[in-house]
């Protein structure tokens, strides 16, 4: 018998170190994921891929909670004012950062409790319409005669703002920013060719860039991920602009315990084991990518400097 409770001990010590530290908190009640966006696009569809293997992992039950707009924060409002018992979290990419810099809100990621990271995105890619543009070339080209004329569509204060205008300063061009609503109002304006270019995730245009009717300028990474491979990067085309990717991270109520980032880690960890899991977010064109709560925190500090030095620079 002494011998059986020994055995068992080691292998509920290999587990733990496998997994994560020990942790007695599990969720009691449905865990609410709320995403600072609309249904379809990458945040939403891979927060559902977590909630469903969380779900088969533990038991318990999540739901995926849309609330977009205003450049994330109200969606991280929410969050902030929820109780820090684990049942809600914001699951998003680096919009918090974003918002602050822009002056939307008064915080940044310092305002939560980091927990771990569980897919990543590359940076948004540019898109145009082959009817209009050809290749990057053609697009500076036109950009260049008819300066603040061509019509970029984004969120103002939003990820793909400050994209843009490293785009704009690193290109010596000037483009018409516009505030251009969802994803799908922004492929619409490219289809109907009232939208000359286009940053987007590649889940949302991957079917437009097949079919011919998107063509890929460039990605703004050191260098390719083999996710995109076939796109180049701008830094390989003559513009040396690296952008922060889209690391989705969960982000908890301030006061959250440790106790319960501990069981979000470890629930992420055997995710990261997990075949069908890691397949589920490659099949809605992302890749797995697990960091700590901790290396979470470090990365989101990382990309707050990213982006407060492109503002600080452009405001110049």
């Amino acid at each position: 018998m002494k011998k059986a409770l020994l055995a068992l001990a080691v292998v509920l010590a290999l587990v733990s170190c496998a997994f994560g530290a020990e942790t007695s908190w599990k969720p009691t009640t449905t865990v609410s994921i709320i995403v600072p966006a609309g249904a379809g696009g990458n945040t939403d569809l891979s927060a559902r891929v977590f909630a469903q293997y969380a779900k088969e992992l533990s038991g318990c039950d999540f739901i995926v909670v849309n609330a977009n707009g205003a450049a994330g924060s109200i969606a991280a409002d929410q969050v902030r004012s929820a109780a820090p018992d684990g049942h809600t979290f914001l699951y998003g990419h680096n919009l918090v950062n974003v918002a602050n810099v822009a002056g939307i809100t008064d915080y940044n990621y310092t305002a939560f409790k980091l927990g771990p990271t569980f897919a990543k995105d590359p940076a948004q890619q540019f898109y145009v319409n082959p009817k209009k543009y050809k290749n990057l070339t053609e697009f500076l080209d036109a950009a260049k005669k008819n300066p603040g004329e061509l019509v970029a569509c984004t969120e103002v204060g939003a990820y793909t703002y400050y994209e843009i205008l490293k785009f704009m300063d690193l290109a010596g061009v000037q483009l018409d920013l516009v505030d251009y609503g969802s994803n799908s109002d922004k492929i619409v304006g490219m289809l109907s060719g009232q939208v000359d270019m286009m940053p987007g995730a590649y889940i949302n245009c991957k079917d437009y860039l097949e079919s011919g009717q998107f063509i890929a300028l460039g990605v703004p990474s050191a260098e390719r991920y083999e996710l995109i491979k076939d796109i180049p990067t701008f830094r390989e085309q003559g513009i040396d602009l690296v952008y922060p990717d889209c690391d989705f991270s969960f982000y908890f109520p301030k006061e959250t315990p440790d106790a319960i980032i501990v069981w979000y880690e470890n629930i992420v960890k055997q995710m990261m084991e997990n075949p069908d899991c890691l397949a589920a977010i490659r099949k809605v064109e992302m890749m797995p990518y697990y960091l700590s709560a901790e290396e979470s925190e470090k990365h989101d500090a990382e990309y707050f400097n990213v982006f407060k030095t492109i503002a600080d620079q452009l405001a110049q």
